[in-house]
C-alpha cells in the first residue's frame, strides 16, 4: 500500500495545472494524453499489487476525480470523485445489457453448483479421464470443448472451465494453462463464427460504416464472411493452442507454471489460494450418490439447446420490415439463422436458458433422490455466492469503461495514431491501434464501434489515392475491416480489465493476474506474428491463403524454436 499511494496521488495532481481553466467540456481535446490515466492506473497497479479489485477501483476513481477537479478543487474533488465512482457503478448495474450479463453469470454459477452437487462434474471428469489418456489429450479435449461452445464467449468461459478443471487437474495441467485454453477459444471463436451472439453487432458496424461513404446497398454478411481469412490473430491463436498441446512445449511464464504443476502437483499457484477458499466444500456430492454423466450432460445440453432456441426467437422478435418477411418466408434457412442470431439479446437469452437449465437440473436431482427441492435451491444459491467476486470485478471493469468513454480516451488514441498512413501499412497499423484501444479499455465491442466508422472511410480514401479501384479496392477494404475486428479481440485478449479475461480466470479457478501474466507472453508472440506474417504481407499484395498457411505453420515453428519440453 505504501508503494501505491505516492503513485496514485501523483496521478491525481497531474491534471491540476493543465485543466484548471476549462473542465466544463469533457473530451479528448481538453484532456489529451491525460485521458490515458485511468486505464494506466488500473493496468499498472494490477501488475504491481496483483489485486485487480483495488486496481480497478483506483482506476475508476482517478477518472471521476479528473472529471470534477477543476470545478471543485483538490480536496472537494476527492468527495465528488467518490460520489462519481458510486454513480458509475450504479449506472453499470442499471444498464439492461450488463444486468443480463450479471444474472447469466450468477445463474450459470448456480447450474454448475447443482451439477457438482449431483456428482455430474465428477462423473464427466472420470469419463473424460478415461478417454483422455495423457497430458496431451486432456488439453486437446478442453480445446475441442471450447470450440464446440462457439456461439458465445461468456458461455464458453463459464461452462468449459468447471467441467474440464477436474480432468486437467488429474493430468497436472496448470490452472494458468486451462484459463489460457478457455480464453483462447472464447472471443477468438465467437468473433469469427458465422452464427453467434457477436455477428449481429459486427454486421451492423460494417453496414453503418459503408453508409458513411455513400454505399447503402452492400451485403454486410458477405463482407463479414470475406473478412474471415483476414482474421489472422483469431486463426493463429486457435492453432497455437492446439500446437502447445500436441508438441508439449511451453515458454515464458507459462513454462514455469506448467513445470510447477508437473513436478509438484500444485496445479494452482499460491496466489490462487483465495480462489480455492471461495469454493464451497458443501457442494461435493453426498456419500452413496451414483455418479452419472447425464447429471452434467443433460443440464448443459438443455442450456445450449435453450440458448440456440432463445437466440432464434429473441432475434425474431427484434426483426421488422423486409428482414422479418424474408425470415418468415424461409424460417429455417441459413439467412433466417443468421438474422435471428445476429439480432438476439445474448445477455437476456443466456439468463433465460440458465434458468431453464436450473429447473431441469433440480427436477433431475429430485427425481434421482439426490436432494430435495429446498436443498436444491440452497445449492443453487451457493453457486451464486461463488460468482460474487466475478460480479464485483465486472462492475468495476464496466465502470472503468464508462469513465474512459467520458474522458475521450479512445478518441484521443485514434486521433494520435491515424495521421499520414502509407497504403501497405494501414492494415497492420489498424490492428495495432485496435489492440492498444481494446487493451486500454478492456472491451472489444467498444473498440470495434470506435474504429469501424473511421477505418472504412479511411481505407476507401487511402486505397483510392493509391490507384486502387474495383475488386482491388474492395479487397483492400476487406482486409482493413478484418484488422479492426481482429485487433479489437487481440487487445481484449491481453487486457487484465477485459470481462472475458476475468471470466476465464474465474471459470478455471485461476488467480486473475496469474492468468494475465502467463497468457500475455503467448498473446503478444502470436500478435507479432500476426503483423509480420499476416497484415504486412497482405498489405503488399500477398495472397491471403498463402499467408494463412505460412502463419499457421509458424505457430508450430515458434514452439519448436523457443518452446521447451515440459515432459
Amino acid at each position: 500500500m505504501k508503494k501505491i499511494l505516492p503513485i496514485f496521488l501523483l496521478f491525481l495532481l497531474i491534471p491540476l495545472g493543465v485543466f484548471a481553466d476549462d473542465l466544463a467540456t469533457i473530451n479528448s481535446a481538453k484532456f489529451g494524453i491525460f485521458t490515458l490515466i485511468p486505464p494506466l492506473v488500473a493496468i499498472v497497479l494490477a501488475f504491481i499489487t496483483k489485486d485487480v479489485v483495488l486496481s480497478l477501483f483506483l482506476g475508476v476513481f482517478s477518472g471521476t476525480y479528473m472529471l470534477s477537479v477543476a470545478e471543485n478543487g483538490i480536496f472537494m474533488s476527492i468527495i465528488k470523485g467518490f460520489i462519481g465512482f458510486t454513480s458509475k457503478v450504479i449506472n453499470s448495474m442499471a444498464d439492461s445489457w450488463n444486468a443480463g450479463i450479471m444474472l447469466q453469470v450468477l445463474a450459470i454459477g448456480g447450474v454448475i453448483a447443482l451439477i457438482t452437487k449431483m456428482g455430474g462434474t465428477r462423473a464427466v471428469a472420470e469419463w473424460l479421464a478415461k478417454k483422455a489418456k495423457s497430458h496431451v489429450s486432456a488439453q486437446v479435449s478442453t480445446w475441442v470443448m471450447g470450440i464446440f461452445v462457439f456461439f458465445d464467449d461468456y458461455a464458453n468461459a463459464l461452462i468449459v472451465g468447471p467441467v474440464m478443471k477436474p480432468v486437467t487437474d488429474k493430468f497436472r495441467i496448470s490452472r494458468e494453462k486451462l484459463a489460457f485454453i478457455i480464453d483462447s477459444t472464447a472471443a477468438p471463436i465467437a468473433g469469427i463464427a458465422i452464427i453467434s451472439t457477436w455477428v449481429g453487432y459486427e454486421l451492423s458496424l460494417i453496414k453503418s460504416a459503408y453508409e458513411i461513404i455513400g454505399v447503402t446497398d452492400i451485403n454486410a454478411f458477405s463482407i463479414f464472411v470475406e473478412t474471415i481469412p483476414y482474421r489472422f490473430y483469431n486463426i493463429f491463436m486457435i492453432i497455437f493452442v492446439l500446437a502447445t498441446a500436441l508438441m508439449q512445449r511451453e515458454f515464458g511464464p507459462m513454462y514455469k507454471a506448467q513445470i510447477r504443476a508437473m513436478q509438484t502437483g500444485e496445479v494452482a499457484s499460491a496466489n490462487a489460494q483465495q480462489m480455492d477458499d471461495l469454493e464451497d466444500k458443501t457442494l461435493t456430492p453426498k456419500e452413496g450418490v451414483k455418479l452419472q454423466t447425464s447429471n452434467a450432460i443433460v443440464p448443459i445440453l438443455v442450456l445450449m439447446v435453450a440458448a440456440f432456441a432463445g437466440f432464434y426467437f429473441n432475434g425474431l422478435s427484434a426483426l421488422e420490415g423486409e428482414n422479418l418477411a424474408a425470415v418468415q418466408a424461409a424460417p429455417f434457412s441459413f439467412y433466417a439463422l443468421r438474422e435471428t442470431f445476429g439480432n438476439a439479446d445474448a445477455s437476456v437469452v443466456l439468463f433465460q436458458s440458465a434458468l431453464f437449465a436450473t429447473i431441469v437440473a433440480i427436477f433431475l436431482g429430485v427425481y434421482r433422490k439426490i436432494f430435495k427441492v429446498s436443498e436444491a435451491i440452497q445449492v443453487w444459491l451457493k453457486g451464486w455466492k461463488t460468482m460474487i467476486i466475478t460480479i464485483v470485478i465486472l462492475l468495476l471493469a464496466w465502470s472503468l469503461s464508462s469513465v474512459i468513454k467520458e474522458l475521450g480516451t479512445s478518441k484521443y488514441l485514434v486521433e494520435l495514431l491515424s495521421d499520414s498512413i502509407p497504403n501497405w501499412s494501414l492494415p497492420a497499423i489498424i490492428f495495432i491501434l485496435g489492440s492498444i484501444i481494446s487493451f486500454s479499455t478492456g472491451t472489444s465491442y467498444g473498440t470495434m464501434g470506435i474504429l469501424m466508422p473511421l477505418v472504412v472511410p479511411l481505407a476507401f480514401a487511402i486505397g483510392g489515392l493509391n490507384g486502387l479501384e474495383g475488386e482491388a479496392l474492395h479487397s483492400y477494404m476487406i482486409m482493413n475491416i478484418g484488422s479492426v475486428l481482429t485487433g479489437a479481440i487481440f487487445g481484449d485478449h491481453c487486457s487484465p480489465i477485459s470481462d472475458t479475461t476475468i471470466l476465464s480466470s474465474m471459470g478455471a479457478g485461476c488467480n486473475h493476474i496469474d492468468h494475465v501474466t502467463t497468457q500475455m507472453t503467448y498473446a503478444l508472440s502470436v500478435g507479432v506474428l500476426t503483423i509480420a506474417l499476416g497484415y504486412i504481407p497482405v498489405g503488399f499484395g500477398a495472397p491471403v491463403w498463402i499467408t494463412l498457411l505460412v502463419g499457421c505453420a509458424s505457430m508450430f515453428l515458434l514452439l519448436k524454436i523457443v518452446g521447451k519440453k515440459i515432459v
